[in-house]
């Protein structure tokens, strides 16, 4: 499925500016329009996965995914592009919380978590062949090149399905009991403070993808396929250390330190990004690798950090919704980044690169009070680990 993913992200805008027609901002409205909607499809899409089994409801979503994936080939105006838009991203959302509680319900502790970053190297490696692939479709140029990477992808769903299927089978969560809420997690005043914190925090992921490809053709004298080292450096590094840095956070104590560990590095970078402004090509050049680096550091430790937080928090009969509504506050970030960040560090360039790394320090600070708060409203904390309510020694 990534690997299909990867090759329709890396052709997708080609596809519907070049064979569709439309024009790169009716692109832009569309996929905002699907955002939208989409924004909030996996708590109601993750409780559906705790009621009916996870593993069960995560094959028919992803399913469901490809066919939608599919419907792309059949459109030819925007008001169709918009429905399949919106469908795609509705059962994504779903899928996914259903993968994680499926997930959640066939493992557990330290190794739920270092699955999760397992699977995490894996999509990465996955999209890297599925953009190699996409190359291929890109340089031939003709329609029908576009068209076969479209049912690759569609097809990549209904594989992932079946092998979905394989999985141990999950029992339903028992019903909820007279009185408690259905979506319990729109009460839960801690995990949505979490979650919104995480927003700020999962700023980080456009920085490669938007950001730094405008910031180095506007702001600094490296050469531009310096864009292309970044984004290798980022999928090799996820691929090769992503497994051993979440081998490090397997409790809620070393997570709250690994949330403080990411926000001092995605300062650092964000330092190092605004200093590559100034000098020859090649301090820039450095600059950038360098920054690039401690960026996706941080970016591993904080997706370590997250899936701890996540899971442990959640009520063992509630992951589905309880993941469905953490993925919205990653969901909602990145939606709004493109417009925000370009604004913040293209318009207004060096200054505003030390407002987002300040911005994610104080973000990864308030993590630690927040995931206390939230382990000490639990009427029995559904985790493994302690977590003092008094600051952590020796964690860092």
């Amino acid at each position: 499925m990534t690997m299909g993913n990867g090759a329709f992200m890396t052709c997708s805008a080609l596809y519907f500016t070049k064979v569709i027609g439309f024009t790169p901002a009716r692109l832009g409205l569309g996929l905002s329009i699907a955002g939208l909607v989409g924004l909030l499809a996996g708590v109601p899409l993750g409780h559906l996965a705790d009621r009916r089994g996870p593993r069960e409801t995560a094959a028919a979503l992803v399913a469901l995914n490809g066919i939608a994936a599919g419907g792309y080939l059949f459109v030819d105006s925007f008001a169709p592009f918009v429905l399949v838009a919106c469908a795609f991203v509705v059962l994504e959302r779903g899928g996914r919380a259903a993968l994680q509680a499926t997930l959640a319900a066939v493992l557990q502790g330290t190794d739920l978590v270092r699955t999760r970053a397992y699977l995490r190297s894996v999509n990465n490696a996955g999209i890297a062949a599925g953009s190699l692939f996409a190359g291929i479709a890109i340089q031939i140029g003709t329609d029908n090149a576009f068209r076969v990477v479209l049912i690759l992808d569609a097809l990549s769903f209904l594989v992932s399905a079946l092998l979905l299927m394989t999985l141990p089978r999950t029992a339903p969560a028992p019903a909820a009991a007279p009185g408690e809420p259905r979506l319990a997690v729109l009460r839960d005043r801690p995990f949505a403070v979490i979650t919104l914190i995480s927003v700020v925090l999962s700023l980080y992921a456009v920085l490669l993808e938007i950001v730094l490809p405008l910031w180095i053709v506007s702001h600094t004298t490296a050469p531009r396929w310096l864009v292309t080292v970044l984004f290798l450096v980022n999928t090799a590094s996820v691929v090769s250390f992503q497994v051993r840095i979440t081998k490090k956070v397997d409790t809620l104590p070393l997570a709250i330190g690994a949330f403080r560990r990411s926000g001092v590095a995605l300062l650092l970078c964000c330092v190092l990004f605004a200093l590559s402004s100034t000098g020859t090509a090649v301090t820039a050049g450095l600059l950038l690798v360098l920054g690039g680096a401690v960026h996706v550091y941080g970016e591993m430790v904080l997706s370590a950090a997250a899936w701890v937080v996540s899971y442990e928090l959640a009520p063992p009969d509630k992951q589905g919704q309880y993941q469905g509504f953490f993925f919205t506050g990653y969901a909602a970030s990145v939606m709004i980044a493109p417009v925000l960040l370009t604004s913040l560090l293209i318009r207004y360039g060096t200054p505003g690169w030390f407002v987002l790394g300040g911005a994610f320090l104080l973000s990864a600070l308030a993590m630690g009070p927040v995931v206390r708060w939230a382990a000490r409203t639990r009427p029995q904390y559904f985790g493994s680990s302690s977590v003092p309510s008094a600051p952590l020694k020796g964690v860092s």
